[in-house]
């Protein structure tokens, strides 16, 4: 049973964005770790929770996907749609460049579409972007907290900013404690992941000085992002966070995979589910698939009959194996077929008479 994140915050399944805050704010108050010297453990539990659950209802998208699937959906990524197992087509296959290839059996279904996997932000950031600082702007502990914003721009160049707070009076100053790091996603393509890319993020630092001053500094971080990443996969920038005086932050940043129109990854396969009509699962098809390098291939049947649910399995049309340079999982098809509404007694007849004799 995944978490409640309803019950974490205290708030009723229609609760508005006001309500999301209020509730938050005082949750995340009572259970701040700074506040339970004596139980850290369990303080830090709960307020990772308290924060997990207000970034998932504050947000449509994500508060949508748990709401139909719960925790585990959000995390792992929207499950999606069921097929059966079945054997290839003992006289289909498809060509690609006048080279013809069989089909194989094996493998579940699969799906298209899908949510990737969600990725929980960092506590103290969410705290200091409600309170304005840490626990100490508010006359808490001895410590700020700092907190960085990326702002991805259409894959290009985004911005990241920081600042810390103490004693409630806006005065920044130096942290105790040693500083966490930043943890942010970078959302690819599917076409991204197969191909590689380059992702630049134009980073806004604030640095303290001996004598108290606090600087700005701007600098672009660069991103190589090999073909067959996976979602999950970090990448870290030691020290180029803020440095508010006890040392620099590093930033994190974790890939994350968009959802795709046609095909859903599995580890380095890739699914898609291919609809066929009546017609065409019973007499045999030819249907063009564009591949994620931009090549087409073409997928076709014409001496078996396709059940619902039948899976066939491509190798080497997959995704590419980031560790082994050259070799590429597979692509698995699971064929739905598309029944009539309904038949004129003609037609039925018609059917009856071609599958009795």
């Amino acid at each position: 049973m995944g978490k409640d994140y309803y019950a974490i915050l205290g708030v009723p399944k229609d609760a508005k964005d006001e309500q999301l805050k209020t509730a938050y704010r005082k949750q995340a108050l009572l259970w701040h770790p700074d506040r339970h010297k004596n139980d850290t453990e369990k303080a830090n539990a709960k307020f990772k929770d308290i924060s997990e659950a207000y970034e998932v209802l504050s947000n449509a998208e994500k508060r949508k996907i748990y709401d139909q699937f719960g925790e585990e959906g959000l995390k792992s990524g929207v499950p999606p749609g069921g097929g059966a197992n079945g054997s290839g087509f003992p006289g289909g296959g498809f060509t690609n460049g006048g080279t013809t290839f069989r089909f194989t059996s094996g493998g579940p279904g699969g799906g298209g579409g899908g949510f990737p996997g969600f990725h929980p932000s960092n506590p103290e950031d969410i705290f200091a972007q409600l309170f304005g600082g840490g626990l100490s702007s508010m006359g808490g502990q001895e410590h700020g907290a700092q907190f960085m914003n990326v702002e991805d721009s259409m894959g290009g160049v985004g911005g990241l900013h920081g600042f810390g707070f103490d004693g409630g009076r806006g005065r920044s100053t130096p942290s105790s404690r040693r500083p966490q790091e930043v943890t942010r996603p970078l959302q690819c393509s599917l076409e991204e992941l197969y191909k590689g890319c380059t992702k630049k993020l134009k980073v806004t630092r604030r640095i303290r000085g001996p004598k108290g001053n606090i600087s700005t500094a701007e600098k672009v971080l660069q991103i190589d992002v090999k073909p067959g990443w996976k979602a999950g996969t970090k990448v870290r920038f030691s020290n180029e966070g803020d440095d508010m005086g006890n040392g620099a932050q590093d930033i994190v940043f974790v890939i994350e995979e968009k959802p795709h129109p046609l095909f859903k990854r599995d580890g380095d396969d890739l699914k898609l589910d291919l609809g066929l009509t009546l017609d065409e699962a019973l007499c045999g098809f030819k249907k063009p698939v564009q591949l994620l390098n931009g090549k087409s291939i073409q997928i076709n049947n014409s001496n078996s009959v396709v059940q619902p649910g039948k899976v066939s399995r491509m190798p080497n049309y997959g995704m590419p194996i980031s560790k082994q340079p050259g070799r590429f999982g597979a692509l698995v098809i699971t064929y739905t077929v598309q029944f009539p509404a309904s038949l004129t007694q003609g037609q039925k007849e018609m059917i009856h008479k071609a599958l009795t004799e």
